[in-house]
């Protein structure tokens, strides 16, 4: 913390110790900008930060150009330079937590994001927001996220609003075409894709008066990383140590515990031993062990992405003041996973059993649920040891999710009068989305066992001794399942009317106000299943394997897995043998085992428990007034929005669960006022002081609402919706002191405060769900126990914090020449969440899921007429992983993390460019331990090593 304190004083007095006279710069008129040419990273800058100073908002921007030149494969990691903004992180990139949702976090806000294209209302089939992960840096004119939106936006993200802005005919003077080629390398997976991104647009003059223009744009983009990481068990594990050479271990022997008398007299060998310690004394309790973190799987991943866009815009503008366009947007984003685990069952029977001193009292066990005293349950954990002849078997598995959201959109912009605008806007949505998860385990032959040393460290080391892990005799085929098969369709209208009225030589700028009517309907199927045996009958495995198939005789459906597992670091390299995930596509698995019951793929049985169908319709009007008083000395905005929500949901429900499916129905009406109001006040022309207050509302997602309840019977997770949920609403808050030294060089200061009432939160725990099977990789619970998440309403909290933000090119008078090409950007956030829960009888004030308390990036900057470059880095502290649990000790958290990104551009002859890019030049990833960031064990649950991106990327330009 002091560092980055030290940081942040740094840049603001860098930026303060500036020569007085740019406090008193007169405000550069339009003349004046137009003498000025800025061309490059300045240009991108300039930009950005005239939209920050000349809006009446609190909105921070991002341009075209500036996207281009960032080391980002997508454009939620470009997000995470707007200070307050965070992302979370999975396979190399920023992503949407487990698919869904925009995977943004707004001032300490988890999805509560309004996603908007060009001001329109843009979602991913599923969710009310847009899936950022998908879209393609290549497709965008630029971003804005607005903090606290005013009531002229579309309602529904009290955490704030992302804009991606698309580029336009009318933006360009005449021709312009763009065309980029390239690709990018995974250092770890050793794998090259290709990038390609072309534009063209032009505008004419027509004969008869007026002029068209039309655009056209495609980008293909693919991406690849490795995800070499280590799953290991939570929960509380308590084990009693029973050496083999003790009285107890030889009276156990054949009878009560029934050990292995094999061991009997080893003092190298020890027996762990379930216990609970209610039956033990206090005093004894310092001597009873967790296993927490101890066994772990060794999980090897390969995560392809693939992003398609097409955009197409034609405006024509017939006579001044008058213009009519269609525009199109297509985004299509393709999550392929391939995944190969080797699954551990440890022994009891540990050899040279390390420990070490750590406690387990009540607070961490199930946070003192009993009330009382904060007992202590147990005072050592192991750390390591060899587990003789433990159980293993592998998970060959491959998922496609693909994401398709369209929109098409027309309208007119008609300045009526001389005061009077009026534009109306038609949108159409169309979002599909679809899951596919399947798997085929293979089990150990008859009498295979293996000893598994373990040694606990970052990451766990493991050795793996005999027999042959990579043999085909050591394997028979085990079981088959679609464990993961859904899908979504979703569509929307929107209808908006916008009307500006301007007031001359008044206080009062302009009157807006309009109305909105909009739709969006959600269709959900399920079609999983899982557990389909691949035996000799049909049947279970059975015990003594006299019902395998043998893995030797179908060896064209396996592969060995990398041997370079986290190169190394890991002690254990790879080379098991897996059912390979391409194998496991079309009806292949169906074929080659008869007997499996498998239905062929095109004809699956839907669960049709899990159906569900929603609707909503909305209807807002508006009115904003823009003044100005003093002389412009104070600026600002007042107004209020009003929103109708109408609501239906039918579920499908078997209360009594005898096999009569019925519909469930429910419909739901509420109306909200939402005010708003924007001050900016002039200290001199280019030193602001700003405050905002805006009411907002986020309204449940669909799934949230669904009472269904949905298991992945592999993993072991699994949801269940809450049809009495309601709407969050926030009354939000923000006061910020922006200075500008010049048209680029800024700092700012903004404090936030959002009173909410209603927070939705996660609430994860272990429950038994009837008739439902044993998880195959169950690491969350025990036995046959399900990890299950439901959103609830907490009671009334808070979110608040501050950020620190400032930019600065060193092109001083005072400073030498060659320091005028360097430049530095940095921001700072500290954000507070109060989330209050109830769990386990205990209130508990927690921050929202993946919220970092302190975040902060740091930008160094070089532009010269041949060369841009920048380095980045980027921070985060803990966070919780996607919900807090009721017993912490079964909870996870994210750690403390940081990530170095690279960019250099060079400006080649006859306007072609070259970029060069690296990501993750640290090779950090977010590694997930035991507990929560209150209540922190230091127990890595899961290491993670995705490896390093290089990029390369040729561009041409023409026209602007």
């Amino acid at each position: 913390m002091n560092n980055i304190v030290r940081l942040t004083s740094a840049l603001l007095a860098s930026c303060i110790a500036m020569p007085a006279l740019a406090q008193t710069e007169s405000r550069p008129t339009e003349t004046a900008s137009e003498d000025i040419v800025v061309t490059g990273i300045r240009a991108s800058l300039q930009s950005a930060v005239q939209m920050k100073k000349n809006t009446m908002e609190i909105v921070d921007s991002i341009t075209a150009q500036d996207i281009g030149k960032l080391p980002d494969p997508n454009v939620a990691e470009t997000l995470t330079r707007v200070p307050g903004v965070q992302a979370y992180r999975f396979g190399g990139e920023a992503s949407s937590p487990v698919g869904n949702g925009s995977g943004l976090t707004i001032r300490g806000l988890t999805g509560q994001t309004g996603s908007r294209v060009d001001g329109r209302a843009y979602f991913t089939a599923g969710s009310r927001e847009f899936n950022v992960e998908g879209a393609s840096p290549g497709m965008v004119a630029g971003l804005d996220v607005f903090k606290n939106p005013s009531a002229e936006h579309i309602e529904g993200a009290i955490g704030g609003l992302v804009n991606i802005r698309t580029r336009k005919p009318f933006d360009f003077k005449g021709l312009a075409v763009s065309a980029a080629a390239g690709g990018r390398y995974n250092d770890l997976g050793k794998k090259l894709t290709p990038e390609y991104f072309g534009m063209v647009s032009n505008r004419w003059d027509l004969p008869g008066g007026g002029e068209i223009g039309v655009l056209l744009a495609a980008s293909y983009a693919k991406s690849f990383n490795r995800g070499d990481n280590t799953p290991s068990v939570g929960g509380t594990q308590f084990r009693r140590a029973i050496r083999a050479d003790s009285a107890e271990y030889s009276a156990n022997v054949g009878t009560g515990l029934n050990l292995n008398g094999a061991y009997l007299g080893r003092s190298d060998v020890t027996y762990l031993a379930d216990v609970n310690p209610a039956t033990i004394s206090a005093s004894e309790r310092q001597n009873l062990l967790t296993s927490v973190g101890v066994q772990n799987n060794i999980a090897q991943e390969d995560y392809t992405r693939t992003r398609k866009g097409l955009n197409g815009a034609l405006q024509w503008r017939p006579a001044p003041g008058l213009e009519f366009y269609v525009e199109g947007n297509y985004n299509s984003y393709l999550y392929h996973q391939n995944y190969r685990f080797l699954n551990a069952t440890d022994s009891r029977y540990a050899q040279e059993l390390a420990t070490q001193a750590f406690t387990i009292d009540e607070m961490l066990a199930n946070r003192n649920a009993n009330g009382g005293s904060n007992d202590l349950l147990s005072g050592q954990r192991i750390t390591g040891g060899t587990f003789l002849n433990s159980g293993l078997s592998t998970t060959g598995g491959d998922e496609h999710r693909r994401y398709e959201t369209f929109v098409i959109a027309g309208g007119t912009k008609w300045a009526a009068t001389d005061h009077l605008d009026v534009n109306f806007d038609f949108s159409y949505v169309k979002a599909d989305q679809s899951q596919d998860n399947r798997s085929v385990t293979l089990a150990s032959a008859a009498g295979l066992a293996w000893d598994i040393t373990r040694d606990l460290g970052r990451p766990q080391q493991v050795s793996i001794t005999s027999p042959d892990l990579s043999s085909a005799s050591s394997w028979v085929f085990n079981n088959y399942s679609n464990a993961t098969n859904q899908v979504w369709h979703d569509d929307g209208i929107a209808a908006a009317l916008n009307l500006v009225y301007r007031f001359d030589d008044s206080f009062l700028k302009d009157i807006k106000f309009g109305a909105r009517y909009a739709t969006q309907k959600d269709r959900y199927r399920n079609y999983s299943f899982s557990n389909r045996n691949l035996t000799t009958n049909g049947l279970a495995l059975a015990a003594d394997r006299s019902n395998a198939i043998s893995v030797a005789s179908m060896a064209d459906l396996v592969e060995t897995s990398p041997t370079n597992f986290m190169n190394g670091k890991a002690g254990y390299s790879g080379g098991y043998l897996v059912f390979s995930p391409d194998e496991l596509l079309g009806d292949n698995v169906r074929a080659r085992f008869a007997n499996a019951g498998i239905l062929p793929e095109d004809s699956l049985a839907e669960i049709v428990l899990n159906r569900r169908y929603f609707s909503e319709k909305s209807y807002a009007g508006y009115a904003v007034a823009d003044f100005g008083f003093l002389d412009d000395r104070i600026k600002g905005n007042a107004g209020v929005r009003v929103v109708k929500t109408d609501t239906f949901v039918r579920a499908m429900i078997d209360p009594l669960n005898t096999g009569n499916i019925t519909a469930s129905e429910s419909t739901s009406s509420y109306t909200h006022a939402l005010p708003s109001l924007n001050l900016t006040g002039y200290i001199t022309p280019d030193t602001l002081v700003r405050f905002g207050y805006g009411k907002g509302i986020t309204r449940p997602e669909f799934s949230a609402l669904n009472p269904s309840l949905i298991i992945n019977t592999v993993s072991g997770v699994g949801s269940v919706g809450n049809p009495d949920l309601k709407p969050q609403t926030a009354n939000s808050f923000d006061l910020s002191f922006e200075h500008y030294f010049s048209p680029v060089n800024y700092v700012s200061a903004a404090l936030f405060y959002k009173k909410i009432d209603g927070f939705f939160s996660g609430v994860s725990s272990c429950q038994s769900v009837a008739g439902a099977p044993t998880p195959t990789t169950n690491t969350s619970c025990s036995g046959d126990q399900y990890f299950i998440t439901q959103t609830i309403n907490a009671e009334k909290g808070t979110a608040k914090g501050i950020e620190l933000a400032g930019q600065t090119f060193f092109d001083y008078d005072f400073l030498p020449e060659f320091a005028h090409h360097f430049g530095v950007q940095g921001s700072f956030t500290y954000v507070e969440t109060k989330n209050p829960l109830t769990l386990n009888g205990q209130r508990v004030n927690t921050m929202q899921p993946l919220t970092s308390r302190y975040s902060y990036s740091v930008t160094g900057l070089y532009e010269d007429e041949t060369i841009s470059a920048r380095l980045v880095y980027t921070w985060r502290s803990k966070a919780i992983l996607f919900g807090l649990a009721a017993n912490p000790i079964d909870g996870r958290y994210i750690r403390s993390f940081g990530l170095l990104d690279a960019s250099i551009n060079f400006n080649l002859a006859h306007n072609f460019s070259l970029a060069i890019t690296a990501s993750n030049l640290t090779n950090q990833a977010a590694d997930r331990f035991v507990g929560e960031p209150d209540l922190a064990t230091g127990i890595e649950r899961q290491h993670f090593m995705n490896g390093r991106n290089f990029g390369a990327t040729l561009r041409y330009n023409f026209g602007s």
